[in-house]
This record gives structure tokens, sequence and C-alpha cells, in this order.
């Protein structure tokens, strides 16, 4: 930077820099200087700088942390809050020690690695609302496994299943989405710093020692890769894109089955709305923002990547800066997402006898009936053909469901009953074998919060292995 002699005007450093907020202040340093004091401890190991300044380093950067940046507050950022940072230190520990900081690293590698530790946290986060989100669905699926309820296909009911069925349902497709926020995660396992501006450094540096020390499980591959890709930030945002496409599905079901047509799920008046005009509304305001949510992580996703489509590949501020900054929002929308409907889902109550009525009004056991006469071997389309004429008959007579005069010959005698039907589907994944289809979630479940519990312990470990290398 000395090159240069003037940098740009105040209303540019804010459009270029924004207005940052002692929060937001508080937030960017907090990460850059964890990664400043694993840095200072691997330079005096690898005896690039002498020990006495490292300490003097060390010993201010921790007053700034415990007093929350609160002397930084304000100070002009021409340049950006790092190199402003970086020039505090310098003032007040003098350029032979306050310079030494920057040794066999860059801005990139830096900004690489605060973005890898930030999306960490925040995945962090993010999965621990999915897992609560997941224990839920699957508590309420066992407590209404045998609440009878017709399943739709083109809007149009067809077939038995339970409501514990379609909730454990949701729960499998979920946890597929909170695998691959683990494997999320698990790719940003590499620490950035290291690579320095594009092509790592001839300083006999130790990004092995700085990886540790940040709770990472190995240093970056290769130093371009590293800081032109932000990929591991798309890769995370898709996967939580996914969770959230998931939930708004659940929340579609939810609100069509509450509404008085239906009259399937009842909700609690905490959870619900009224009207400034209409006395008698009962909105469930709360799934029309869940559904929202997923368009707010579809339109983050996709500004990041419109973003990062054809820039070079090397550094760059519409990859590291701008893209990364658009993905922020998309995953706290998710965050939102999986914490409201996760209310909705533990306070809505099914209504048992509406929904059986209606599984048994729509004629839901019709294709059950037709694989009774495929026993007795009757080909299936002769069995399609004679129930489809059993259900017609019992509609033009104005009968809400079949009975023993509507069946063939050979069904008149047949228990047809809606849970018995149920209980019957066990072959495919149906709801007859719910026992095994919710064991195998719940295990799943159990592995999701082992490996968060994991990674909170790694994370933990790591600041008190840092902290422990500072203070010597």
């Amino acid at each position: 930077m000395s090159r240069l002699t003037a940098t740009v005007g105040r209303q540019i450093q804010r459009l270029v820099y924004g207005t940052l907020t002692p929060a937001d202040l508080a937030d960017e340093l907090s990460l850059t200087t964890e990664i400043d004091l694993a840095h200072l401890v691997m330079l005096v190991e690898c005896r690039l700088i002498p020990p006495a300044d490292a300490a003097a380093l060390i010993h201010r950067i921790g007053q700034l942390r415990a007093e929350d940046f609160r002397s930084l507050y304000g100070v002009p950022v021409p340049r950006g809050l790092y190199l402003a940072y970086e020039e505090r230190l310098g003032a007040a520990l003098g350029p032979d020690t306050g310079g030494r900081l920057h040794t066999g690293r860059s801005r990139n590698d830096l900004k690489a690695t605060v973005t890898a530790l930030r999306l960490r946290a925040e995945l962090r986060s993010l999965l621990g609302e999915l897992t609560r989100l997941l224990a839920v669905l699957l508590a309420r699926a066992r407590a209404h496994r045998d609440v009878v309820m017709p399943v739709h296909t083109h809007y149009q009911a067809a077939l038995p299943i339970t409501y514990g069925y379609y909730l454990t349902g949701v729960a499998v497709a979920l946890g597929r989405d909170v695998t691959a926020l683990r494997q999320a995660v698990d790719a940003l396992d590499r620490c950035p710093m290291g690579a320095g501006a594009a092509a790592g450094s001839d300083l006999p540096i130790d990004p092995s020692r700085t990886a540790q020390l940040l709770g990472f499980a190995a240093p970056a591959r290769h130093a371009l890769d590293t800081v032109a890709s932000r990929d591991g930030a798309l890769h995370a945002l898709a996967a939580a894109t996914g969770a959230a496409l998931t939930i708004s599905r659940l929340g579609t079901d939810l609100q069509l089955w509450s509404s008085a047509e239906f009259g399937f799920l009842a909700f609690p008046d905490r959870l619900v709305g009224g009207s400034s005009a209409m006395p008698q509304k009962r909105n469930v305001f709360l799934l029309e923002h869940v559904k929202a949510k997923a368009g707010t992580a579809i339109g983050a996703w996709t500004a990041a990547a419109a973003m990062t489509r054809s820039t070079p590949f090397t550094n760059s501020i519409e990859v590291g800066t701008e893209a990364v900054a658009a993905v922020r929002p998309g995953l706290d929308a998710v965050r939102d997402a999986a914490v409201l409907v996760r209310a909705l889902v533990s306070g809505g109550r099914p209504v048992p006898e509406r929904m059986l009525a209606r599984a048994e009004e729509g004629f839901v056991g019709a294709t059950a009936l037709a694989n009774r006469l495929v026993r007795q071997d009757v080909p299936f389309r002769t069995a399609h053909r004679l129930v489809g004429g059993a259900v017609r008959r019992a509609v033009e007579r104005g009968a809400p469901r079949l009975s023993a005069e509507d069946l063939p010959e050979g069904l008149r005698d047949a228990d047809v009953s809606l849970p018995a039907l149920v209980a019957a589907q066990v072959s495919g994944g149906g709801p007859g074998g719910f026992d095994a289809v919710f064991a195998a979630a719940y295990d799943d479940l159990l592995a999701h919060r082992d490996w968060l519990a994991c990674a909170e312990r790694r994370a933990v470990a790591a600041r008190a292995a840092l902290a422990t290398a500072a203070a010597a």
C-alpha cells in the first residue's frame, strides 16, 4: 500500500466498505483477531518474529477483545476495516512491533479464513435448529401414528395414511438436507491461512499449526484455489436452500389442512392471528412467513452464484466479498423458517374424526380393495374397473362411502375399514411399516445430534488450545 498516496473519498468508502455499526465491527474483528492470535503463535514457533514482539501484539489484541473493540468505534476506514485495525496496532506498539503481524500472509487468505470460520459457526447454528425441528417432527409422528387421514395427489384424495406417517416422511426428507449441510461443513475443514495472496509463501511458515489452533482438520491443499474459491459458501447455501424447500412444502400442507374446508388441523390462539376487518378469521399467518423464507434462500443463492459466474479464477472482490455477503441472509432465512415451523408442528393438533371422515368420503381405500381382488387371481386392470364401478355406484346414490352392496362378490365379506387397510400397506415403505421407517429416521436424528455435538466440542477445544498457546 506504500506506493499509493491517496485513497477514495468518504462517499465511495461508505459504498464499498459500508457503515459499520459497533456490532458489525465486533463481529468482523472477533474472528480476525482470533486468526491473528493463531498466526502469531505459529510465527513465534517458526522463529519468524521475536517472542517479545508477538507477546506485545497478543497483549494489545487481548485488550481490544476484552473491551469489545470499543476504542475502534468511529475509526476512519479509507482502505477497509482490517487495515484500519492493523494501523491502530502499529500506532500503539510502534511500526517495528505492529508491522510484524502481517508476516507470511495476505488479506486474501485472512479474509478466506474469516469466511470459513463464520460459515462453520453459522452452519452449526443452523444444523442445531434443523435437528431440533427433526426431533419435534418425530415426536409428533410417534404421538399421531394411528391418526388416519387421506394423502392427496393432484390435490385429490388418493390413499389412506396416518398423520404420523406423513410427519415421518417430512423428517426423512429433511434428514437428507441435514446430511448435505453436514457435508458442506466438512468441506470447510481446510484452513485457508498460508495460501497468501494466491501462491503461498516463500517464508518457512507452518500452515498446519495455524489450522490446528483454529480448529481446522488440515491446511489448504492449493493456494490459488483457496483464495479464488468460495464454493463452500455456495454449497452450504444450496444445502440450506434444500432444507428451506422441504420446510416450505410442509408449510403448504399445514396451511391447506388448517383451512375450514379441510379442518384437519387446529392451531392454538398463540400461533394464529385475527383480521382487522373480519371478526371470524383465524389466520395461520406464520406459515406464510415460513413459505416465503424459501424464496429468500433461493434468491440469495441465485445472487451469489450470479456474482461468481465468469469471474477470473483468482482472488476477486466479486466472489470473496460481494457473493459471500449475499449468502448470510439466505442462511438466516432458513434458520428462521426452521424455528417458526417447529413451533407450528409442535402446537398444531390433528382433528382425527375429520381426517377419517374425509378419507372415507374420498374412497381412498379403493386401491387396496382392487389389490385384494388381485390376491384372488383377478387381473389388476379388471380389479381396477370393478372397484371403480363400485365407487361410481356409491357416488350416484349419494353415499359417502362404499357398502357391501356396491362391492364385487369377492370383497363383500372383507374388512374394508381404513385402519385395517393402512395396517396392510407394509410393502415399499408404506404406513403399515411405520415402526421400521420411524426407527431408521430416529437413528438418523441421533447420528446428526452426535455429529453436531462433536463439532461443537472441537470448536470449544480449539479455542481453549489457542488461548493456552497465546498465553504462553
